[in-house]
């Protein structure tokens, strides 16, 4: 891949998102052919860079934030206790991991912006895991690494709890775009007793046929938050791929948005709006054409907040409308 058309498409699309969640999201008025050019360096036939793939996990940085450390990061690190016993991590507090997708790194906005509303409402410990070193590479090789980075991070879990005593029922796995798939297999690697998983707009390319995909029997409650899942353009999966699977305006289309990208993104900002007010919900569905008619008329669902004690019995769909500017 050319190094300078890369750094300049990650650079165009943070420059597109790096807006305050409560403005007008800068986003939505992005031009029309930026999705056409993060399609083409995307290149579903691009080649696997082996060098990157190689012991993928052994890269993964975790990065914990706590009301104590809201913006300066302490790093844990797997198989050193004392990296862990001498942080502010506290046992007795709720975890959140939140895994990024193609293109992010531990700065990422998504980040940046579900941890400050995160620590406003919870005292609780955030992780931020960094696979930046796979993330930036082609869409290919990302895409091959993501299920090892997520088997990587739930080792890293073990060890984890291993040290601090605390429950799998305490965390809570969020991962978007590819770090669906990513908390998906690390849900797998705690054999599915994590308490919460939840995928935002779970990536499409590659992986509609792909075992490694999140399922619903990741975790106890897997919550999947599709807004991009159009079949033939879309960057999500749009497909059942949780136990509550929210098809927010249909799951194809977003309220003010004009590219993919910014359907994309929205996943991430619903998410962190819900963390805050715990205001958006869906209504169940019989079929995907009641999805797509706005004729979901069953039992309502809270979608995204921080609940930890969800559930939802098989895999079911709800349809959750929004409006177009944050809150929504």
């Amino acid at each position: 891949m050319n190094k300078a058309l890369l750094g300049f498409l990650i650079a165009t699309v943070y420059a597109v998102s790096a807006v305050p969640v409560n403005s007008v999201n800068s986003e939505d008025l992005a031009p029309q052919d930026l999705f056409e050019e993060v399609n083409g360096v995307l290149n579903l036939d691009g080649e696997l860079d082996e060098e990157v793939l190689e012991d993928a996990a052994a890269s993964n940085t975790y990065l914990l934030y706590t009301r104590r450390n809201p913006t300066d990061a302490q790093i844990l690190k797997v198989d050193d206790k004392d990296s862990i016993k001498k942080s502010y991590f506290k046992s007795n507090h709720k975890t959140l991991v939140i895994a990024h997708s193609w293109l992010g790194s531990e700065n990422t906005e998504m980040n940046l912006v579900i941890r400050d509303a995160y620590l406003a409402q919870e005292d609780g410990n955030v992780i931020v895991l960094d696979w930046s070193k796979q993330a930036l590479s082609n869409y290919v090789t990302a895409a091959r690494a993501a299920p090892e980075v997520g088997r990587g991070l739930g080792k890293f879990i073990v060890f984890l709890t291993k040290v601090t005593k605390q429950s799998l029922k305490k965390i809570h796995l969020v991962g978007f775009g590819l770090g669906a798939h990513l908390v998906g297999n690390a849900g797998r690697e705690l054999n599915g007793k994590v308490a919460r998983i939840t995928g935002l707009d779970p990536s499409g390319p590659l992986f509609n046929f792909n075992s490694n995909r999140i399922s619903p029997d990741d975790a106890i409650y897997v919550e999947a938050i599709h807004t991009d899942g159009d079949t033939l353009e879309g960057l999500g999966i749009g497909s059942d791929v949780g136990n509550a699977n929210f098809y927010v305006n249909g799951g194809n289309s977003q309220l003010g948005c004009l590219t993919q990208i910014c359907n994309h993104n929205r996943a991430w900002r619903l998410f962190a709006a819900t963390i805050t007010y715990n205001h958006l919900s869906g209504n169940e569905c019989a079929n995907s054409l009641q999805v797509t008619l706005n004729r979901c008329r069953g039992d309502e669902l809270a979608m995204g907040n921080t609940d930890l004690t969800k559930s939802v019995e098989g895999v079911k769909k709800f349809r959750a409308n929004t409006r177009i500017l944050y809150p929504y």
